[in-house]
């Protein structure tokens, strides 16, 4: 395992590492913020679709390159999915890529955006899974927004939940809409996180 970490270390070099604290804050989105704009951004269809794939296949080469790195298996499937390139490694164990809470994959995904973002010079959404760990993780939270929602309207009472990443806090905000409350994020990341209000 430590020889894994020290491999996946020199897939990015020192003058990457130097650029990538510059050019980050333009590549990493709060995909909350997203949501406001999915609405406004319906034109250019044969365009926009033509560069998610391209954005997709160079995601796609550049987590094929760590994985080589890592001796790890895996697939790679590439998929669009509304205004956004989807990126899955499927096939073998890979919690290692996951990590707890889905840290490591956060991770890599902003490695991944950063890495499209250097090549076709646009700021990537694309979304990165391992393993159908999202999706596994989209029906829990749609769960708990669900179940949340219906605490506060029984008590009357705004609840603040656990911090979470913005993927995370994205489907909750659609669940409890969808249960027609509101709520808000609140705080800095990594500790930022949703409170749910009563409606009215």
């Amino acid at each position: 395992m430590v020889g894994q970490e020290q491999e996946l270390s020199s897939v990015v070099d020192s003058d990457d590492l130097v650029e990538a604290d510059d050019d980050l804050e333009d590549v990493v989105d709060d995909d909350e913020d997203d949501a406001d704009e999915d609405d406004e951004d319906e034109g250019d269809g044969e365009e926009d679709l033509s560069s998610l794939e391209e954005e997709g296949e160079i995601a796609a080469d550049y987590i094929e390159g760590l994985l080589d790195i890592a001796d790890l298996d895996g697939d790679i499937d590439m998929d669009v999915e509304g205004d956004r390139a989807v990126v899955s490694v499927v096939g073998a164990t890979l919690d290692e890529l996951v990590g707890d809470d889905g840290e490591v994959l956060e991770a890599l995904q902003e490695l991944t955006r950063l890495a499209v973002h250097r090549r076709t010079g646009t700021r990537a959404r694309l979304m990165l899974d391992v393993g159908g760990f999202r999706a596994r993780r989209r029906t829990e939270l749609a769960e708990l927004g669900r179940s949340v929602a219906e605490e506060v309207s029984r008590t009357g009472e705004p609840k603040k939940l656990r911090a979470m990443s913005p993927f995370e806090r994205k489907i909750i905000h659609d669940a409890i809409a969808l249960a027609g409350l509101r709520s808000e994020s609140e705080g800095e990341e990594p500790n930022r996180r949703v409170v749910v209000f009563p409606a009215g």
